[in-house]
């Protein structure tokens, strides 16, 4: 399909001018401006099953390397070579164009994977894990990847105890069954949980930070307790913050209301996941959803009270790149998913947009949003869709990259070649 552009259907603040700056791209999910000026675009692959890295060149972009395992979720360039984020990998590009896969048997085989690789000022490489499940407990919204990893779970970044809360589903490996099967916390569906089962913890850690040498050596958990670490970056002073998303409405264990989180990320935190939401427990009625059961527990002791985020978005905003600029940060909102994330319940008006946060007082603010205030497709405009990712260029331009059109009856399937990236300048 085509997709309609219309720059002046995106509201920015006085003194600022939107532009198409790339357009008929598939997926694209990051774009990163090397040292020498080169404009990387990561495509997810998630249209063909393809992921790929590309170089903006006059006349379009034109393949670097292809064969990634989708979802690609970043790429990134430190000294000459190109850094691909992959299912399960990270692999590096080297300037004669072999590649290496230098990270691997990450646990990313569920909803979440591993995302974009960064480097921060003492010369490490940091990256997010997310989780294989929603909220902890694999079951029936888990169908698109369990009957290929039967055995997949949740790893924990310590050792825990459970409680013995085990949750019922349908038997998924036998629709024909009419046998309910029971699943607990941290384990293989259809496992079972008793009082104070023990899950020993692991290095490569759902949830979590980690981080390496930039040749993948000394591999480190730095932080754990998140969902979905979607996109970490540095701000000037050499503080790590993170977007992480909240938990949905849907599986075995729904909870309701979870915002996205801004997180400053410290080592050895615990930041709460699966049993707190931006530093509240999950048991709070806040959290309960409509007609539901309210969530429990699921660990019988937590490593500490995790802190409270550095800011919150609205539910099911869906924030995901980002990056500094003049004290702000500056986020892209994906927006929903729903119905499938928000318990059968229409799109909330939230997401779809770059916002503001102003780093001093923690007031988030629009800064590029449609005149409507929705996704493009849901007017018949032609401005953003689903931003997710933003970048400065050393003139403080922006450039947002804004991942395509997805059709209404499959929320989670990409149109080929409607992928844009926007360009956003002092006019």
């Amino acid at each position: 399909m085509e997709r309609k552009l219309i720059p002046d259907d995106i509201e920015v603040p006085s003194g600022y001018n939107v532009e198409v700056f790339a357009s008929g791209l598939t997926t694209p999910i990051n774009m990163v401006i090397t040292d020498k000026g080169d404009m990387l675009i990561g495509d997810a692959g998630v249209s063909d099953g393809d992921g790929k890295v590309l170089i903006l060149k006059e006349n379009g972009p034109e393949l670097i390397a292809s064969g990634f395992n989708p979802p690609l979720t970043g790429v990134n360039f430190y000294n000459d070579n190109i850094y691909v984020s992959h299912r399960g990998f990270i692999t590096i590009i080297k300037p004669d164009g072999t590649m290496e896969d230098i990270v691997s048997g990450l646990p990313s085989w569920g909803d979440h994977h591993n995302n974009k690789v960064i480097f921060g000022p003492d010369g490490k490489m940091y990256f997010g894990q997310g989780t294989a499940t929603n909220s902890g407990v694999v079951g029936e919204d888990n169908e698109g990847w369990i009957n290929d990893y039967p055995f997949f779970h949740d790893y924990p970044g310590e050792d825990i105890l459970l409680r013995d809360n085990n949750f019922q589903t349908p038997n998924l490996f036998n629709p024909n069954d009419s046998k309910p099967v029971y699943t607990g916390a941290y384990s293989p569906f259809g496992m079972e949980v008793g009082p104070a089962s023990k899950i020993r913890g692991t290095s490569r850690a759902n949830g979590s930070i980690m981080r390496a040498n930039p040749d993948g050596s000394d591999l480190e958990l730095l932080a754990w307790g998140l969902r979905n670490p979607f996109r970490i970056n540095f701000d000037g002073h050499g503080r790590l913050f993170c977007a992480n998303h909240g938990t949905d409405v849907r599986g075995s264990r729904p909870i309701d209301k979870c915002p996205d989180e801004f997180q400053l990320i410290m080592p050895g935190i615990w930041y709460g996941w699966p049993d707190f939401s931006a530093g509240l427990p999950v048991t709070l009625p806040f959290f309960k959803p409509e007609g539901m059961p309210a969530p429990s527990f699921l660990l019988k002791d937590h490593p500490m009270i995790p802190p409270k985020p550095f800011a919150s978005f609205p539910n099911h905003s869906a924030t995901m790149g980002f990056d500094f600029y003049n004290n702000s940060a500056y986020v892209s909102e994906f927006g929903s998913l729903a119905p499938t994330t928000t318990g059968g319940k229409p799109d909330p008006r939230v997401g779809h947009r770059v916002s503001r946060l102003d780093m001093s007082t923690g007031k988030i603010s629009d800064f590029a949003i449609n005149k409507t205030g929705l996704p493009a497709t849901a007017t018949g405009g032609g401005g953003l869709e689903r931003p997710i990712d933003v970048i400065f260029d050393k003139k403080g331009t922006m450039y947002v990259v804004d991942f395509g059109i997805a059709p209404k009856d499959n929320p989670s399937a990409f149109e080929p070649a409607t992928g844009v990236i926007w360009k956003i300048s002092r006019s």
